[in-house]
């Protein structure tokens, strides 16, 4: 009876894991090739026939690169695209929100993901600056991210946070040491900032590269 118990619990067991590593598998096959930090450099994001292959997965998917893929090219979707009319896309964000958030809760060390948050919060018109100050505290991220970054604090209320202030800083002055290539895109923030975002630039500039301090005001 014992034999037959164990072997029963054996073979239970082996097809679960044959189970498990068929999912497995199977996401390593679909898994959209796109990362949050694609998300601010310009990538193309993937078709939306294979977004959906991806998502069915993802709804009971506990592989965080899996999760955070598919959250990041739903929100270039929703980003990126023009969208067919203002009901829709607020019904995309929130789609997008959705899994984002659910990608950060198995894997929450992604601070690009955060940004991604941050960002569709800014689109939706909601409270981003818990979403973005997680972006900073979770790690770093590449330039281009980090320039976006900047775009997301200075146009909104994420200005206003002093501990933002100081943090967003530290991307300013990476984006100056690299001037000639971010130098337009400092401009276009600093058009489109708040009052509050502009001061930020301007303090962190004045102190940085003056010279460039002086462009801005020009604006």
């Amino acid at each position: 009876m014992n034999m037959i118990l164990l072997r029963a619990i054996g073979i239970s067991t082996a097809i679960v894991l044959a189970l498990h590593a068929s999912v497995e598998f199977y996401g390593d096959l679909i898994r959209p090739n796109f990362r949050a930090s694609d998300l601010f450099s310009g990538e193309i994001p993937p078709e939306k026939a294979k977004l959906a292959t991806a998502g069915r997965l993802a709804s009971f998917s506990w592989d965080g690169d899996l999760l955070a893929n598919y959250a990041a090219a739903m929100a270039a979707d929703v980003l990126h695209r023009p969208a067919t009319d203002a009901g829709g896309r607020a019904s995309e964000n929130k789609a997008a929100q959705a899994a984002v958030v659910a990608a950060l809760k198995v894997s929450p060390i992604r601070p690009a993901l955060w940004l991604t948050l941050g960002t569709l919060q800014t689109q939706a018109g909601e409270a981003a600056t818990p979403a973005v100050k997680m972006s900073y505290l979770t790690g770093s991220v590449p330039i281009d991210v980090a320039m976006s970054r900047v775009r997301t604090v200075t146009s909104g209320a994420a200005a206003t946070d002093e501990e933002i202030r100081l943090l967003a800083q530290s991307d300013i002055r990476t984006a100056l040491a690299n001037r000639s290539r971010y130098e337009p895109l400092l401009v276009a923030a600093y058009v489109q900032a708040t009052p509050q975002g502009k001061s930020l630039l301007l303090e962190t500039t004045k102190v940085t590269d003056p010279k460039f301090n002086e462009i801005l005001r020009r604006y």
